[in-house]
């Protein structure tokens, strides 16, 4: 199936996913785990780059001063992608809404097709687990 064919990432696609047991483990970062929903946004967003992404920060020295400086982080991250107009992106995370967010990464590019998207970041006590809002 060519780009201009292929259907498009919906907000109705991923609202769809409401809880499972099943669990996906990310392939770089062994400490990341991911439900059915996250899966099926980087299959059909093309949007591994984004679990990677959000999957680099932890164990990092940014997350861990993040975590020392609202202790909040240390059990649940609320993970934001906006587009912008131009394909540019950000990606922020934060600690709860309203507050100024903890890392914020720019992304030069993307042809993501959701204007923005959100992945929660919950600590299990041994693995952080990245599932979309509607499968909290």
């Amino acid at each position: 199936m060519n780009q201009a064919t292929k259907p498009r990432l919906t907000l109705a696609d991923l609202q769809q996913f409401t809880g499972d047991t099943k669990r996906y483990r990310h392939s770089l970062n062994r400490r990341v785990i991911y439900t059915p929903g996250v899966q099926h946004l980087a299959e059909h967003g093309e949007a591994y780059w984004l679990l990677d992404a959000i999957a680099s920060y932890f164990g990092g020295w940014k997350m861990e001063r993040a975590m020392v400086q609202d202790d909040r982080l240390q059990t649940l991250q609320f993970w934001r992608l906006k587009v912008r107009d131009d394909c540019s992106a950000v990606l922020t995370m934060r600690a709860d809404s309203g507050v100024n967010p903890a890392i914020v990464q720019d992304v030069p590019f993307t042809d993501f097709s959701l204007d923005t998207v959100e992945i929660w970041a919950g600590f299990d006590g041994m693995y952080w687990v990245l599932y979309l809002p509607s499968e909290h």
